[in-house]
This record gives C-alpha cells, structure tokens and sequence, in this order.
C-alpha cells in the first residue's frame, strides 16, 4: 500500500511542481501587459486572457498539491489536539465521506460542459482572445481526478496510521 500511494504522491508533487512555474510566468505576463498598455498604448486580448487561464491552471492543478502537503485551509478545533490516530480517523473519514464524493460530483456535474466546449472546439467570445477554452475548461475534470487520486493515498495513509504502521520514508522526506 505504501507504494501505491508513494507513487501517487509523487506525481501530485510532480504536476504541482510543474504548475507552479505558471506563477512566475503569470508575473512576466503581467508585466508585458502594463508595460504594453501604458508605454506603448497597445494591448492583445489573446496575452490578457492568458493571465486568467495561467491563474485558474495553478488552482485547478495544484489544488491536489496543495492537499498533499496539508496547505488547504483547516477549521481546527479539535485536530491539532487530537492523538496521530484520531487525526488518521479525521482523514479518513474526510477523504472517504466529503473529498471523494464532491470530486465524484464535480466530475459528473462538468462532464456535459467540458464535452459541449470540446464539441465547439470553444474559444474566447472575445475578438483576439484566446482560442482553447475548451483547454481550460477540460482542467475541471483534470481537478477533480487529481483530487480523487490524493484522497486515495489520503486513505491509505490513514489506515496504515490507525493499524499502527509507520510511514514510509519517502512520505516523511516531503514533509
């Protein structure tokens, strides 16, 4: 089981990993686009546009990286206080009872939508936008199974801890 979700883990990393350079990318674009507007008084919609699509791309994606490092937001009460087992309940149940069926949810509630832009082949309604909307809209779907593959190792590393096995090194190093 630890390998399994070793290997989950570790393509999460890798897709948050890759994400995270659409940050910096996100901050040149950003500076291009003021730099064009109020120096040279010109702009494209297309390179605007993109900002918006670079920023959803880093929620959408790294929404499971995030997880995977306990960066989400958390009402703690409780939790912080809670035994190593209690919280691998927590988790668990979290996983097994709220996380994976919204992400099922998620899933089935975008499908028609992401298959009605890839019908479409869906661009910008704007004249010069950006043409693959359709892209951008298919990251739902990625979100959600990014989401539902970290629940899985969520789940097994909650169960190794409430049958009282330890972790594995390489879930320790990331930590």
């Amino acid at each position: 089981m630890n390998a399994i979700a070793d290997a989950i883990e570790r393509f999460i990393d890798g897709c948050g990993r890759a994400v995270s350079w659409l940050t910096l990318l996100m901050v040149v674009v950003t500076f291009i686009v003021v730099l064009l507007r109020y120096l040279f008084d010109s702009g494209w919609i297309a390179v605007q546009e993109s900002i918006g699509a670079m920023h959803a791309a880093v929620f959408l994606i790294g929404a499971a990286y995030t997880l995977r490092h306990d960066g989400h937001v958390r009402v703690d009460i409780f939790y912080s206080r809670f035994s190593e087992r209690a919280r691998a309940w927590v988790d668990l149940c979290g996983a097994l009872f709220l996380l994976m069926p919204f992400m099922g949810f998620i899933a089935w509630i975008s499908w028609q939508y992401v298959v009605e832009s890839w019908l479409v082949l869906e661009g910008s309604r704007e004249a010069g936008g950006l043409p693959g909307v359709f892209l951008l809209k298919s990251l739902i779907l990625v979100m959600a199974a990014l989401l539902l593959l970290q629940a899985v190792a969520q789940v097994m590393r909650a169960l190794q801890k409430i049958r009282g096995r330890t972790e594995s090194p390489a879930h320790m190093d990331d930590q």
